[in-house]
């Protein structure tokens, strides 16, 4: 049986990173259809910042985040003064976090994807008169759910595990902000705790072997839905 302890930080995993990733599931979507469809200026740059946080230490993207959402953050202070929206030292901080490190790999899966679609089949809709919205949604779309499942899954995963971004930012409160990686590392530093830490690290390879047993499953129903099953 897994202690209070133990049982808030798996809760409060699951919560962030599932907020995180449905947070972040359109914005993955519209950045990479901009970045596979579109030509523009500026485009590298774009494509740069989006995949920043998978380069830089993640301690380094926490202490961003703590300059431009703390309470006195340019964006924090707004937030906090018109949307009534606190992210400091809160699980919402935690998930912001979460989403900032999971985007990158959830706008280069559906990328692939996207750019795998034979544009034939786009453009003979747009000459059956289709807008470019209806395009997306009856053609484009279906044909990039399997990617969009495996971005999803590959962001849920990436913040199940965050942990520099979130202990930099929001700090490890326990039952606020301590998810399973934060609870490790308090547990670490405890004298005598090393088989509570073990516990949480098994827990959170079977939530990670789940998440990537579901992904495998939703993919291979989405392909065989479309007939690209081999």
């Amino acid at each position: 049986m897994l202690t209070e302890l133990e049982l808030t930080a798996l809760v409060l995993s699951l919560k962030i990173a599932l907020v995180a990733s449905i947070c972040i599931l359109p914005i993955g979507i519209a950045l990479a259809w901009l970045l596979a469809k579109k030509d523009f200026f500026g485009k590298s740059l774009i494509d740069g910042l989006i995949h920043l946080p998978l380069v830089l230490p993640p301690v380094v993207v926490g202490y961003v985040l703590l300059i431009l959402f703390g309470k006195q953050g340019p964006i924090g202070k707004w937030l906090e003064q018109y949307l009534g929206l606190d992210f400091s030292f809160s699980w919402r901080g935690a998930a912001l976090a979460s989403a900032v490190v999971a985007l990158p790999l959830m706008v280069r899966a559906i990328r692939l994807s996207i750019l795998s679609v034979d544009s034939k089949l786009e453009d003979a809709a747009m000459t059956l008169g289709a807008n470019p919205w209806k395009v997306f949604q009856r053609v484009t779309l279906p044909l990039i759910m399997p990617g969009v499942i495996s971005g999803f899954v590959l962001a849920f995963a990436r913040s199940l595990g965050e942990f520099g971004a979130t202990i930099t930012f929001v700090s490890n409160i326990p039952g606020e902000t301590q998810t399973i990686p934060l609870a490790m590392f308090s547990f670490l530093e405890t004298p005598g705790a090393e088989f509570q830490a073990m516990r949480l690290c098994i827990l959170a390879v079977v939530i990670a072997l789940i998440s990537l047993f579901i992904s495998e499953w939703m993919s291979r129903r989405a392909q065989l839905k479309l007939g690209l099953s081999g």
